[in-house]
């Protein structure tokens, strides 16, 4: 297998954590940045893990080289796991972070908060030969109330476990300590280290 690896995102705050994380000698991280562009690969799987492979598969037979794809979301117990794999585009495909944040509020309210939740991340490997996917969460509760700055998404209104703070409140480098994606890419790392 070759030494360098594709992450199939254009995301470069996301590429600079997983470059961290994936810190092997000789391992070269590229991004999609460093390909001609590509049309959007639908996200038509029924799991994270499906719509992992889909991007990764989509991606390695257009480049023909390792790639790694990912796919995240939240998943709120009293919602039978909504929103899921529909997290970035809850209120519509046409909405951002603040519509599904408030649809996600509103839909919480008859049930009142806290609400237990956890952040789920599928990361998914493929190369022309090997194939595997690896997640990780990160467990906390849903809050009424959204609170600090630094996060996106639905950050505002989740309090990660063992903590007072919302994930927009955390400091950046804490938060990705104990992120899902960190998680699922640990365990990735673990993999490559036994294939390279």
């Amino acid at each position: 297998m070759d030494k360098k690896i594709l992450f199939a995102t254009t995301n470069k705050g996301k590429l600079r954590e997983i470059k961290e994380i994936l810190d092997i000698p000789g391992l070269e991280i590229l991004s999609l940045s460093d390909f001609p562009a590509i049309p959007e690969i639908e996200e038509t799987g029924s799991t994270f893990e499906a719509n992992a492979f889909l991007k990764a598969d989509a991606v390695q037979h257009l480049f023909d080289i390792p790639v790694i794809a990912d796919d995240s979301g939240l998943e709120v117990d009293i919602l039978n796991g909504a929103p899921g794999i529909y997290s970035a585009r809850y209120a519509g495909k046409t909405k951002g972070d603040k519509e599904n944040l408030e649809k996600l509020l509103r839909e919480l309210l008859p049930f009142g908060f806290p609400q237990a939740a956890r952040f789920v991340c599928a990361a998914a490997f493929v190369s022309s030969d090997t194939r595997f996917c690896e997640t990780g969460t990160m467990e906390g509760m849903i809050i009424s109330d959204p609170r600090g700055s630094n996060g996106f998404g639905y950050d505002p209104v989740f309090m990660p476990e063992g903590f007072e703070l919302t994930n927009a409140e955390l400091e950046l480098n804490v938060k990705n300590s104990i992120s899902h994606r960190r998680k699922a890419f640990e365990k990735i790392r673990n993999h490559l280290i036994t294939i390279l």
